[in-house]
């Protein structure tokens, strides 16, 4: 068993590191893999070309990387949390409570003179995902304390989802036009407006997220088992609950604050990483679902740049099929 997980994970491996080339050498100005590894490795090549390779396209492939990782993980860690499997933080709510933090921002910096300073654009929007975030995931474990039937979750958090996106839509209304262009600019999602600053930012938050996703291995698969079994193993629920709540703000509030609510990623990438190992252990299944959802998103990214396509409607034709093949598959989540 402990060999063929191996191979899974080497064969995937090797698929990740050919598809991340693949992003650097494919665009409108085709490089070639001699070129990109003279670049990496220092040698004396063009100037446009190093810049292209440097400046853009390996920044935008590292954010593919980091961005497919922590939404595939927020994902898996919302689903286990809420033992529902259409949990995710696009369905739940919790991308639309980023976008709703990033809009109120976005659209009344302006207003208030904040927009000036890109470092403080940069925090500040940042900032504004996280508590977004944040407080739509408080109320979604506090509705799941008191009701119990997953379906009801879901819905609720789909309500909420709604209501915050008209909550946007009239701020969009009520906006100068420079803050609506931006605004409608960074609803539609990209890898590629990412800068090495911002990059540097990012970075480390997202490693936090995940490092925290990593101490909550043994607890998540407690949960399975249901939460009166968890606190007879001696579980504390709420240090738990917490770990996995500050995880998944900074994982799916930071990749929402910079690349745009990217949807489907999170639900869909952790039933592929269970039904590629074919296992329900979180020791498996979180470096796997990471390895999944940075797949998942370099292959998109591949396909957005190919038929000039915003990322975010790429993902959702990749993901939405895998969401109705589990609902098909779970027929008792509808009753």
């Amino acid at each position: 068993m402990k060999s063929h997980t191996s191979i899974l994970f080497t064969l995937l491996s090797v698929v990740l590191v050919m598809l991340f080339v693949a992003d650097i050498a494919i665009g409108s100005v085709s490089i070639s893999l001699t070129d990109i590894f003279g670049v990496l490795t220092g040698s004396n090549i063009d100037s446009t070309i190093r810049s292209i390779v440097i400046d853009i396209r390996l920044i935008k492939a590292l954010m593919a990387l980091l961005a497919g990782a922590a939404l595939s993980l927020s994902g898996l860690q919302m689903q286990t949390l809420f033992r529902n499997p259409l949990a995710g933080p696009y369905i739940l709510g919790v991308s639309a409570g980023a976008s709703f933090g990033v809009a109120l921002f976005l659209l009344g910096a302006p207003l208030l003179g904040l927009s000036a300073s890109p470092i403080l654009s940069a925090v500040g929007t940042a900032g504004a995902a996280w508590i977004g975030a944040a407080a739509v995931l408080l109320l979604i474990i506090a509705l799941s304390k008191r009701i119990k039937d997953i379906m009801v979750i879901l819905i609720l958090g789909m309500m909420l989802s709604s209501a915050l996106s008209a909550v946007v839509e009239i701020l969009q209304y009520l906006s100068n036009e420079a803050a609506l262009k931006s605004f409608v600019v960074w609803t539609m999602g990209s890898l590629g407006e990412i800068t090495l600053s911002q990059l540097s930012f990012i970075a480390p938050i997202i490693i936090l997220g995940i490092a925290l996703a990593v101490f909550t291995i043994k607890p998540l698969n407690i949960l399975l088992l249901g939460e009166s079994y968890a606190v007879t193993s001696g579980v504390n629920l709420t240090k738990v609950r917490r770990n996995i709540f500050l995880s998944t703000t900074l994982l799916a509030g930071t990749v929402t604050a910079f690349c745009g609510p990217i949807g489907f990623v999170g639900i869909a990438t952790p039933h592929l990483a269970r039904m590629i190992f074919k296992t329900a252990d979180h020791k498996v299944l979180i470096p796997a679902s990471a390895i999944v959802g940075a797949l998942m998103l370099l292959t998109g990214d591949l396909v957005a740049k190919a038929l000039t396509l915003p990322i975010n409607t790429v993902t959702a034709l990749m993901g939405i099929p895998v969401v109705v093949y589990i609902v098909t598959r779970n027929r008792n989540l509808m009753q």
